[in-house]
This record gives structure tokens, C-alpha cells and sequence, in this order.
């Protein structure tokens, strides 16, 4: 992932870190309340999923005071309200598997925060690119991938409880693929039902989101949709992949709000604080024709994209939040690493392990 940039000596590095249209139809009720003020945004939220690794590292963080805290007491100190944690099926290692999903969940829930299950129905990571089948159901015919579904989604809600859930992580082209594949429409609309059914059973108060990656096409991938019973449309935006233009972003945001009448929540975004980096893995940002130009790769204009963005979603019919992605995965893994994190310029917490100005707008 990302491109490779030339690096500079210690010397240097050390240096520089100082210094559409609205008659479509409808998507599934009509909805009469407004916008919401963004003070009282439903979800502000912060997906949190590598914190297991990042505490076993040992590394110490610090609040904007520079004492010492843990990530979680420093996101509850900020106004964050709720955590957003990623769920494999059969990880070949510990990453986000149940048992660790499963104490992070307590541990959340304990803090007061809400919590957002992204269920990706897959052992590994699960994208618009990717949408693999959990090894154990990959021989499984249909039916039996039906049955499948259903119980382990119910055992999933039954363990976790979460506040919200989503069925698939980024599904613009279906999950489980094959069989779950966009292009086999109905099987794809059978498992998702199959799926939310499960939740429904185990806790009907649990908000149910279809997560669709990017702005454009997502009214035609909601549509698809209108016969589901799902309760929010999640959204990721990433500038560097779904477009530079906010002002495109708002509109179609606003058709999809008028048209689906359904809570939209922005299920992930980040942005960069610097175009440097804190070890040796390659970035998916590095340089500045990826990033917005009104919007530097500084920690203000880190801080400024955010606070666009709660904006643009607290204008909606009914939107309702936001979740930044990313913003725990700093290099824990130390300064050398080639495996570290390809997203610590865009996380929470600068070069020192200090938190950043970005978590005001919580």
C-alpha cells in the first residue's frame, strides 16, 4: 500500500518534525426532522482497533499537557462518545479477533462510551477490492453460507452487545464474495438480511449501518438496497481516493440525504498532520497532491479538515456523526520498523506521542 518516498538522514527528519436528483426514488421512509447542531451529533466517534498491539508495545502517550494517559482516557477526555473496533472471523493472528474485540467492547462500554461494531465477514481485511470468505465457509453452497451467516452473526450480537453494527465493512460490490458478490444482486440482499435478522433477534435496539466506500455511486448502491432493513447509511471519505472537491462532496451528500431519508453518518475519514513519517513503513500520504489544498498537512489544517467535515455532516437531513479512522495507529512498533503503521502522520498523536489540536473537535 501507498507510494515510496525518499527519505531523509536523522538529521534532517529530526529537523523538519520540529519545525443524482431529488425525485430518485426513495431509499425506504420519509424522515421529518432537520439537521442536527453539531454539538449534538449522534456519533463522534474513533476507531480504535489496533489499541491491543499498541499497549502490549509498551509505548507511553500523553494528553495535549503532556502527561502521560492511555489512549482511551485521553479520546473519553476529549468528548469522543463512541468507539469503533474492526471484527475478523478467523485472524491467523490476534488482530481483531472475537476474544480481543470482546474485552475492548467491556472495557469501552465500562468508559461510557457507545460502541460500533465493523463486522467484516472475512478473516483479513475486507474493502471494495476485497471481500473474502472466512476459510471455514468458503466450500459452503448457499444455503448453507445462509445458515452460516445467521449464526454467527447471532453469536457475535449476543457476546458483544455493540450499540450499532455494521454489516460488512465497505460493501460497494457485495461481501462474501462470490456468492455475496453485487453482480448476484438477490443472493447479495439475501445474506445481508439473513445477517441483520440475526441482530434484530438477538438485540432489537442495536442500529444496524450498510457501509458504502466513497460519495460517488452511493445513491445507486443504496437504492439497490431500499428493500433491506438496515436503520443508517455509512460513509467512508478519504480525500486522497473519493474526491478533492467538498463542495461536490456536500451536494451529493445532501441528494443521498433527501432521497434514501435514512441517518448518514461519515464511517471513516482522516487526514495528515505532516508529510513526514516515524518509521520506516510507507505511508499511504506523502506528499501534497494527495491531500485538499485548502487544508495543509499541518496539525491545524489536520484539525481544520475535521471540523469540515462535522460541519458538512451536521448540514444533512438527519446526519449524524462521524468516526476518524486511523487516528490510534501510531509507530509503536519503533522507528526502524518496515512493518509499522502506514498512517501515523494521520493519527491523533504527533512524532512524540503527544495528542494533537485535531481532538478538539470532539
Amino acid at each position: 500500500m501507498g507510494t515510496q518516498y525518499p527519505r531523509l538522514n536523522s538529521l534532517m527528519l529530526w529537523l523538519l518534525v520540529g519545525g443524482v436528483m431529488a425525485n430518485l426514488v426513495a431509499c425506504h421512509k420519509k424522515s421529518t426532522s432537520g439537521s442536527l447542531p453539531i454539538a449534538t451529533l449522534w456519533i463522534k466517534g474513533a476507531d480504535v482497533s489496533y489499541l491491543p498491539q499498541i499497549r502490549q508495545s509498551g509505548i507511553r502517550l500523553y494528553n495535549a499537557q503532556l502527561q502521560p494517559e492511555d489512549m482511551l482516557v485521553t479520546l473519553q477526555r476529549a468528548g469522543v462518545n463512541t468507539i469503533r473496533l474492526r471484527l475478523w472471523h478467523s485472524p491467523t493472528d490476534t488482530t481483531s479477533n472475537l476474544t480481543n474485540v470482546q474485552k475492548l467492547v467491556a472495557e469501552a462500554k465500562s468508559k461510557g462510551f457507545k460502541t460500533l461494531i465493523s463486522l467484516h465477514y472475512s478473516d483479513n481485511w475486507a474493502d471494495p477490492a476485497k471481500q473474502t470468505t472466512p476459510a471455514k465457509w468458503q466450500q459452503a453452497n448457499f444455503a448453507t453460507l445462509l445458515d452460516s451467516v445467521f449464526t454467527y452473526t447471532y453469536a457475535v450480537m449476543r457476546q458483544l452487545q455493540p450499540d450499532y453494527i455494521q454489516i460488512g465493512n465497505e460493501i460497494n460490490h457485495g461481501f462474501l464474495w462470490p456468492l455475496g458478490h453485487i453482480d448476484r444482486l438477490n443472493q447479495c440482499q439475501q445474506l445481508l438480511q439473513k445477517a441483520i435478522s440475526a441482530v434484530r433477534l438477538a438485540n432489537a435496539n442495536t442500529k444496524i449501518v450498510l457501509h458504502f466506500a466513497g460519495i460517488d455511486n452511493a445513491l445507486f448502491f443504496y437504492q439497490q438496497m431500499a428493500g433491506i432493513d438496515y436503520d443508517w447509511i455509512g460513509l467512508s471519505y478519504y480525500p486522497l481516493w473519493h474526491g478533492n472537491n467538498l463542495n461536490s462532496v456536500a451536494t451529493q451528500l445532501q441528494t443521498l440525504a433527501t432521497t434514501c431519508q435514512k441517518p448518514i453518518f461519515i464511517a471513516e475519514t482522516s487526514y495528515p498532520f505532516t508529510l513526514l513519517w516515524n518509521d520506516w513503513t510507507n505511508n499511504i500520504i506523502g506528499s501534497n497532491n494527495q491531500i485538499l489544498t485548502n487544508f495543509a498537512a499541518t496539525p491545524t489544517g489536520q484539525k481544520a479538515y475535521l471540523h469540515e467535515i462535522k460541519q458538512m455532516v451536521a448540514a444533512l437531513p438527519k446526519g449524524i456523526g462521524f468516526c476518524y479512522w486511523g487516528g490510534e495507529w501510531i509507530s509503536y512498533k519503533g522507528a526502524n520498523a518496515t512493518d509499522g503503521s502506514t498512517w501515523e502522520n494521520q493519527a491523533f498523536w504527533d512524532f512524540n506521542n503527544v495528542a494533537l489540536p485535531i481532538l478538539d473537535n470532539y
